[in-house]
Order: C-alpha cells, then sequence, then structure tokens
C-alpha cells in the first residue's frame, strides 16, 4: 500500500507527492514466473567475488614495498577506501533499490546526464574485467595444459570458457549465487590450510621487513595493486532489485563481505612472508602456489593452482551479472531503449545485456590489456568520483528522505570521510600514463555521444523507451 509522503530538497524546503506506480524494478509483465531471488549467503560471495575472489594478485604489493608495507597496506587500505565504499554503497542501494544501481544514485543527484555517464565509465570497466577472466583462467591452466600457451588452442579456450560461463550466469543469479559459494569454499580452502601449516614456521621479524637492500620501491605498482584487490564494493548495486529484502540484506552482506575479504587477504599475506625467506623479487602474482610448495609440498600448490581457475570463473560470473543487470537497470529508467531489459522467459534473466556483456568482453580478450586495462582503472576512478559527490549531493538534497541503512554521521563527518579515498583516486589518476588519458578520454567522448544519441532517439520516437518511468525524486513506502 502507498501513501503520500514529505520529501525535501534545496529548491522546495517540503513538498508532498504521490509516488509512482512504477518501480525500477519492476520486471516484465509478461513473464510467466519469477525465480527466487538472492539471499544474504549468496549475495555475500557475490560481493566476495565482485572485490576480491581470493588472496591471488596481492603478492606484488611484497614486490613492489616489502613485507611490512603489504601488511600494513592491506591492513590499512581496506578502512580508507573499502570501508567508504561500502558504507555508501549500503545507504544508496537500500534507498534506491533498483537494478540501475549507480546510475540511479547520479541521475537522483545531478540529472540524466550525469547518471547517462556514470552507466558508460561502469560498464567500459566491467566489460574490460570480463575479458580479462578468462584470459586469467587459461594462463593459469597452461601449468597443466602446455597446449594452451598460443595459437589457435588457447583462442579456442577462451572462446569456449566464455561461452560456457556465459550460459551458466544466464541460468540466473539463484544457480550464480550459489555456484559462487562453492568456488569460495573450494578456492579458499587451500589458503586456510596453508596458514595453519605455516604457524610452526612463522618468524614475526620477517614482518618488519621494509624490504631488500638494492630493490627499489615501486610505489605505482604498490598502490595499483592495493587499488586492484581491494575496488568494485558499488558493482553489487546494480543487481539490488533481485535480492530478497534488500533494504536489509544488503548492508549486513557488505559488512560480512568486507570482513571476508579482508582477512581473505591478510591471513595468507602474514602466514607466508612469516614463513618463508626468498627473494623479494620473487614475489610475482601467483607466487602464493609456489610458497605452497616450499611450506607444505607439491600437492597443495597445485590446490591453489586450481583454485586459481575457479576463483576467475567466480570473478566472471560476479562481473557479468553486475554489467548484465546494470544495462537491464538503464532499460528500466529509460537510459536505453526498452529492448536492452528484455528477460529469459525461462530464468527471468537479462539476456541482451548478458549477450552484450559477452560479445564486447569477447572482442577485447584477444587484445593487448595493458594499457586498455589501466584505462579502465581510469574510468572507474572517474565513476567513483562522481558516486561520492552523488552521495553527498544526496544527503544534502533529500535530508528527509526514507533511508533504511544510514551512515552513522553528519554531512561534515561524510565529507571528511570521502575526501580520502578521493584523494587517493585523484593519485590513481594523476600517475597514468598518456596512453592512458588518450583511451580514456575518446571513451569518455563515446559516453557523452551515446547520451546524446539516446536523447535525439527519444525526442523523435526513433526506438521504443520506458514510458512509466518516473522523474521525481521519491521516497517508496510499502
Amino acid at each position: 500500500m502507498t501513501q503520500k509522503i514529505e520529501t525535501q530538497n534545496l529548491d522546495s524546503p517540503s513538498s508532498t507527492i504521490e509516488p509512482p506506480q512504477h518501480l525500477p524494478t519492476t520486471t516484465n509483465p509478461t513473464t510467466p514466473k519469477k525465480p527466487h531471488k538472492l539471499t544474504l549467503i549468496p549475495l555475500i560471495f557475490l560481493i566476495y567475488f565482485e572485490v576480491a575472489g581470493g588472496p591471488y594478485g596481492e603478492e606484488p604489493a611484497v614486490k613492489a614495498a616489502g613485507p611490512l608495507l603489504a601488511i600494513l597496506g592491506f591492513l590499512i587500505f581496506p578502512f580508507i577506501w573499502s570501508v567508504p565504499e561500502a558504507l555508501i554503497t549500503a545507504e544508496l542501494s537500500t534507498t534506491f533499490p533498483g537494478n540501475g544501481g549507480f546510475v540511479i544514485w547520479a541521475d537522483k543527484a545531478f540529472g540524466p546526464f550525469w547518471g547517462s555517464l556514470m552507466g558508460s565509465w561502469k560498464f567500459l570497466t566491467g566489460v574490460i574485467n570480463i575479458a580479462s577472466f578468462p584470459v586469467l583462467c587459461i594462463s593459469y591452466l597452461e601449468e597443466i595444459f602446455p597446449i594452451l600457451d598460443s595459437g589457435v588452442p588457447r583462442k579456442l579456450a577462451i572462446l569456449g570458457s566464455t561461452l560456457f560461463l556465459s550460459l551458466v550466469n544466464y541460468t540466473g543469479l539463484t544457480i550464480v549465487g550459489y555456484v559462487a559459494v562453492a568456488l569460495g569454499v573450494i578456492s579458499l580452502a587451500p589458503f586456510i590450510i596453508m596458514s595453519l601449516i605455516a604457524i610452526p614456521k612463522i618468524h614475526p621479524h620477517r614482518w618488519l621487513s621494509l624490504g631488500q637492500k638494492g630493490v627499489k620501491k615501486d610505489w605505482n605498482l604498490f598502490f595499483n595493486t592495493l587499488f586492484w584487490n581491494l575496488n568494485f564494493w558499488d558493482n553489487v548495486s546494480t543487481m539490488a532489485g533481485e535480492v530478497e529484502n534488500p533494504r536489509k540484506t544488503f548492508p549486513l552482506a557488505l559488512f560480512s563481505s568486507v570482513v571476508f575479504t579482508c582477512l581473505g587477504y591478510i591471513i595468507p599475506l602474514m602466514a607466508v612472508t612469516g614463513a618463508v625467506d626468498v627473494d623479494q623479487r620473487d614475489w610475482d602474482t601467483g607466487f602464493m602456489a609456489n610458497a605452497a610448495e616450499i611450506i607444505s609440498g607439491r600437492w597443495l600448490k597445485f590446490w591453489i593452482e586450481i583454485g586459481a581457475v575457479l576463483s576467475t570463473i567466480g570473478l566472471f560470473e560476479a562481473q557479468l551479472s553486475s554489467s548484465a543487470f546494470q544495462i537491464l537497470g538503464m532499460a528500466e529508467i529509460a537510459f536505453l531503449p526498452k529492448f536492452f531489459g528484455l528477460r529469459s522467459k525461462w530464468f527471468n534473466t537479462p539476456w541482451v545485456g548478458i549477450v552484450l556483456s559477452t560479445t564486447i568482453s569477447l572482442g577485447m580478450s584477444y587484445m593487448d590489456f595493458q594499457d586498455i586495462i589501466s584505462s579502465a582503472n581510469f574510468l572507474y576512478s572517474l565513476g567513483m568520483l562522481l558516486e561520492f559527490a552523488s552521495f553527498l549531493w544526496l544527503r544534502r538534497k533529500f535530508p528527509l528522505i526514507k533511508r533504511p541503512y544510514r551512515v552513522p554521521m553528519r554531512l561534515p563527518l561524510l565529507v571528511i570521510m570521502c575526501l580520502v579515498p578521493c584523494g587517493f583516486l585523484v593519485f590513481i589518476m594523476a600517475i597514468a600514463t598518456k596512453l592512458v588519458y588518450l583511451i580514456s578520454g575518446l571513451m569518455t567522448i563515446g559516453g557523452i555521444g551515446w547520451y546524446f544519441l539516446m536523447k535525439f532517439c527519444k525526442s523523435k520516437k526513433l526506438l521504443k523507451f520506458n514510458d512509466k518511468v518516473d522523474d521525481t525524486y521519491e521516497e517508496y513506502v510499502e
């Protein structure tokens, strides 16, 4: 049951509005049956795979700055970056629980142009990340099947794995969620075992090492490693409409995932740095598997390598779900033509979003990723600056709107909380290369052009858009 409510903004001290009959989370009425929504445990693991997927990839932090700074980085950085991003995601996802996620937030705060640009930045970041996961998966499998090293077998393996994992995603978030649970347990188990076996071999003085003499610190690598391993907390917001009781489930799932992720990084890192004395320059991505062999034997190294493959599968599924539901959400709020919001009749999944995301990622999976991924990080940073600004502006613009979860701070403290991660984002952008600036600039220009193209198509009625979207800023009361 809906009722009139009062909200407040800067232009009008108080106004009474009628909540719209159509909510962004409403699905296609022709859908015959809606499957079960995501519950707490699968959501925790989906968030976990959006962000981490295991301690794979944290090794370069040790190579760049030594054990002590790597440990401090993974202890402190979550409070600088992960916690603020997770808190903001919890508040905004429960206040505006639609599948558009951060697109809705930017639109509500600053208008459709910024909402569309946010969508472009985040979607491009997402599909580039999707493309990297099958490549990473095949790279680990090379150790077992050398034929996958290059040539036609490698290309066919990337194509086949991408299509198969996309098909799994098509079967629905419930299945994907429980797949994430299984993958999380299997991929984390060897690190738990390794950490337990390492305890008697730990020498705490090794944790205090600032690095070997003659090894120059690489701050660019150090900070980018922390950033890459601990971001993307907001991606799950694009699936808010698919979560069971999101206003209660989201905050708890995000809090649990933050704790889970941080422990998943710091415990194996402290175990290995304390128990293994090797050349700092050996700490490349994948060193954890070699450390497992030193600590316990080849059997554990093999398990961690298999776990890395399973982890990339979980990362792929979580990121593809986020990107596909972002496309669906943007169609529901008329940022994209209605066609992009079509769902499968059998599984109720956003099949157009899945096909579009998979197609673009396949096109990128055969390219050199180094500069493109750096550009994705740059675009992600731009999106996060807009996201922090949207959060603060919505607090000021609508102070009385109902927030099922509310970050327990007043606006001045929230500004301080957001300034710290924003400073880090500016730093990440400042150390980018000229090529990254060029690629990111062209992608941003493309996103701006897309907005005006959609605006033109809407005005000339060249494409069919959702016409049941209410553009007022409202609170929903059931």
